[in-house]
């Protein structure tokens, strides 16, 4: 049986709603305000989204706290669009490598910055070194992974009560002793609308997209994220007969899934592979409804205000959930389902197989 869910409307808490909005009872608050903040942020796309959440958290707390971004290329980008974000500053270090000499060579540039407080979001022992080797005096994170001594401020990871990403980075700037708030405001990036129309001239957009819809139908993680692609072409043909406009949107590694989609339904526009991610930022803001498979630009098109229809197969939802207002996750409720696996360990995938076009279209015609 299908299932599709409407995620609860997220709605801002006033200010003074929730302890944890008030500089109080903190050891760092008692102290000073702290001014400088270097942030590790994550390496995927979607989770930086999930950190701004953190940030608008914090700016509660300490409207005053300058917040720099340390994070990879590929994410980095994300942190560009964030008000609360004074600059971001790469981590161009290939997957897998230590790269010790880099990260020295970077925490010793950031030494003269002055921090007085990090936060380091990924879990590896690697993430923690540069803010140690910076000697930044307050480290946060989470134990684990050998960083007893890279960390100074450890917090446990306790997932059943922080069963979300988003939560588990909220829970990073604040004191342990308080409580998380009852409800977080939904990730918002800034849309650059001169560099918006700088990017629909290059690619010569002219048409209106006046009830656009994105189809987004990558997802880097695996195969097993992925809705199958006869049916993004299915869906796309018939919201194309239907008289709506369709734009796909997907990195380079995408293309040539996008690529097939167009093929088959030439009427749609291929952006796959053809934008960078602050371009795809701007462009995804036009969509009126977004549909999308657990991704990175699931969640950048709920945070740049398209309404999002999410579909989930091996993930679990409640981990990584579309945190905008109104989004809409569909996902069959399979006894082998979330599995977490990059590739369907029992070969059918059904998940994902198995979710109709229909369905999608149903969502679609109720927004």
């Amino acid at each position: 049986m299908s299932m599709s869910e409407v995620l609860p409307e997220t709605i801002e808490p006033p200010y003074g709603e929730d302890d944890a909005f008030v500089a109080h009872n903190t050891r760092l608050a008692r102290a000073y305000d702290p001014a400088r903040l270097l942030l590790v942020g994550p390496a995927w796309v979607g989770d930086m989204v999930m950190a701004q959440v953190l940030l608008q958290v914090m700016r509660r707390r300490w409207p005053k706290l300058q917040i720099d971004v340390l994070a990879p290329p590929a994410s980095l980008p994300v942190a560009s669009r964030m008000a609360e974000v004074r600059r971001g500053i790469p981590l161009d270090i290939p997957h897998g490598k230590l790269g010790w000499k880099e990260r020295r060579r970077i925490a010793e540039t950031l030494q003269k910055e002055d921090y007085d407080w990090s936060i380091c979001l990924p879990n590896s022992l690697k993430s923690a070194l540069v803010p140690y080797w910076a000697q930044i005096p307050n480290r946060s994170g989470f134990g684990g992974n050998a960083r007893k001594m890279l960390l100074n401020d450890r917090r446990h990871l306790d997932k059943k009560r922080l069963p979300r990403t988003v939560d588990r980075f909220v829970a990073l700037g604040l004191p342990q002793r308080l409580p998380q708030p009852t409800q977080l405001p939904a990730p918002r990036l800034m849309v650059d609308h001169g560099a918006l129309a700088v990017t629909l001239h290059r690619l010569n957009i002219q048409n209106s997209s006046a009830g656009l819809v994105a189809l987004a139908p990558g997802a880097e993680y695996g195969p097993a994220k992925r809705w199958p692609i006869r049916h993004w072409i299915s869906l796309a043909r018939q919201l194309t007969q239907a008289g709506r406009p369709v734009w796909l949107f997907g990195s380079p590694k995408d293309a040539e899934i996008t690529q097939a989609i167009a093929q088959a339904v030439p009427t749609v526009l291929d952006l796959g592979g053809r934008t960078n991610l602050t371009e795809a930022i701007d462009l995804l803001s036009l969509a009126e409804i977004t549909v999308s498979n657990d991704s990175g630009l699931m969640h950048i098109a709920g945070a740049v205000g398209s309404r999002v229809i999410a579909l989930y197969g091996s993930t679990p939802l409640q981990m990584t959930p579309p945190l905008s207002t109104g989004a809409v996750a569909l996902r069959l409720g399979l006894s082998c389902s979330p599995c977490a696996q990059r590739e369907c360990p029992l070969k059918h995938h059904r998940c994902m197989e198995d979710l109709l076009p229909e369905q999608v279209l149903q969502q679609l015609s109720s927004q």
